[in-house]
């Protein structure tokens, strides 16, 4: 099917560095296109897509680069008005990868910039796959793990957390997975971990850290240490965990009476 190619405006078209994938325009390059446009050479047009400007007080669309910067910095820089470009429909497709796969041309992503891509695809969206990311940028999926192990590691890290926390509090499974929008498959990869973190949690309060030591070196929340801390004891022993005397209790119950 062939795209249409319509002229746009230049002042309509922006730069967006969250979904350009390499660390900076080359000028020299740049400088290669104005030569050429002032010798009357022409481009294959840009391509960009259709957003909303949030720096306008009133809405307004315009249009971010996924292929072309150095073209379009050169058009503006020898003072054209308008610069023909394709304007694309990512039907969900992740921007930057698009864009990093439209920078597999001539001068390709240095590995830095591959590295930093595609790290910063899987920090806007842990769901994406290493096959999916290797796909759209041109490595293998063994190379793409190697550079976002440490992400993933805290993301799954994360996701443990939050299953911990709705099942210590009774929340049962199939309404903690549709919560966090997980697979069957993926969310019975994380239940093998609970006693685990009980079980960490546990022992570094056996070895005498405070509750809110705990808390904080595994991303629990104080009253979630405390439920651990007294399970399973009767409540003489909680009242003596919490620094509560059953006189304190006492006073309590005269009080509801």
């Amino acid at each position: 099917m062939e795209e249409t190619i319509i002229d746009i405006q230049l002042a309509d078209i922006i730069l967006d560095e969250s979904i350009y994938p390499r660390k900076n325009i080359d000028h020299k390059r740049v400088h290669v296109f104005e030569e050429n446009l002032r010798d009357g050479f022409s481009f294959d047009p840009i391509q960009v897509q259709a957003c909303s400007d949030q720096d306008s007080a009133i809405q307004k669309i315009v249009y971010r680069v996924l292929d072309g910067a150095h073209r379009w910095t050169a058009f503006k820089n020898t003072g054209r008005v308008v610069i023909p470009a394709i304007v694309k429909t990512l039907d969900g497709a992740d921007p930057l990868l698009y864009a990093a796969k439209q920078a597999i041309g001539p001068r390709q992503l240095t590995e830095a910039e591959t590295r930093h891509t595609e790290r910063r695809a899987f920090k806007k969206n842990p769901r994406l796959t290493s096959v999916e990311i290797g796909k759209a940028i041109g490595r293998a999926r063994q190379t793409v793990d190697n550079y976002i192990a440490d992400l993933r590691a805290v993301n799954q890290m994360g996701m443990d957390i939050k299953i911990f926390r709705m099942n210590r509090l009774g929340i049962p499974q199939d309404r903690i997975a549709e919560r966090l929008c997980l697979a069957r498959t993926s969310f019975q990869y994380h239940l093998p971990k609970m006693p685990v973190l009980a079980n960490s949690a546990n022992s570094d309060l056996h070895q005498g850290f405070t509750i809110s030591q705990v808390a904080q070196k595994h991303g629990l929340t104080e009253p979630m240490v405390w439920s651990l801390a007294l399970e399973g004891k009767d409540d003489q022993d909680r009242f003596r965990e919490i620094g509560w005397g059953l006189r304190t209790w006492d006073q309590w119950n005269v009080a509801l009476k």
